[in-house]
């Protein structure tokens, strides 16, 4: 097989490439295989269609919710979701693979949709990468039971959600606790206005009850990059599978083209 020629923009490339791992020179071998990866996976970022890079665990049952990511935006016309570890791979034994093959998609890629379940796995240091320049700016995160810390208020149907979930699998109550509990918690949030319908709470309750999935837990510093994008208006929590398909709606369609690519045109 012939060695592949460097593709189109392959000085840019290269510098990707380049400030991915820390300016270290690359042997001959190297750069044929970076060719050969950006010769058939770069394609697809760079034609008509609008790419979404879905990031999250590939463990099950999580990368269920990543498919169910990718399910919904596939229905968008002119639309290119994909997951990374679906990609050829770079067969580099030196290199920080990870990295290369990261910095190359998430730049060239016109939207970064991160999926967050827990604190801990690659997509933790995914999180650090894309809440910073020059990936915030076309990022959203869509962070499992996330609610920002407020003390006690109840300031939106996510904290009263993530608070009855908290009541339900707290070790030391009783059936009977976490029945008054809950209600109790739920009166308050109606009468502080917010729209919250008890069924809604409890049905949340039995199916993380029945799938033993626990309320996700996250360090201080995932809470904060969240709420990061949060100000940005580019955090949007869920719970539920269902809830996931439905929050995708809000990531920007294939029109118009990003605000950071029109941006850079100009």
């Amino acid at each position: 097989m012939a060695d592949p020629s460097p593709p189109p923009d392959a000085g840019e490339i290269t510098a990707v490439v380049h400030e991915a791992v820390g300016g270290i020179e690359l042997e001959p071998a190297e750069k044929r295989e970076i060719w050969r990866f950006t010769r058939r996976e770069l394609p697809y970022l760079w034609s008509q269609r609008t790419s979404y890079l879905i990031l999250g665990s590939y463990r099950d049952p999580y990368i269920r919710r990543l498919r169910a990511v990718q399910n919904e935006l596939t229905k968008r016309l002119g639309a290119y979701p994909f997951i990374m570890g679906d990609l050829l791979e770079l067969p580099t034994d030196r290199l920080n693979t990870f990295d290369i093959m990261f910095s190359l998609l998430a730049t060239y890629s016109d939207y970064i949709v991160g999926v967050f379940e827990k604190e801990s796995g690659g997509e933790a240091p995914e999180l650090g990468e894309i809440d910073d320049p020059p990936y915030l700016d076309k990022s959203y995160v869509f962070p499992r039971d996330y609610a920002w810390v407020t003390d006690e208020n109840l300031d939106s149907k996510q904290h009263v959600v993530r608070a009855a979930l908290e009541i339900a699998f707290a070790d030391d109550l009783s059936a009977d606790d976490v029945k008054a509990n809950v209600e109790s918690l739920v009166d308050r949030a109606q009468e502080s206005g917010l729209g919250v319908d008890e069924q809604e709470v409890w049905e949340v309750i039995d199916d993380r009850t029945d799938e033993g999935e626990e309320p996700t837990t996250y360090s201080w510093v995932h809470l904060n990059k969240f709420r990061k994008f949060e100000l940005h208006e580019r955090c949007f929590p869920w719970t539920t599978e269902d809830e996931l398909r439905t929050v995708v709606d809000e990531l920007p369609s294939p029109t118009p083209r990003p605000e950071w690519e029109e941006r850079e045109n100009q």
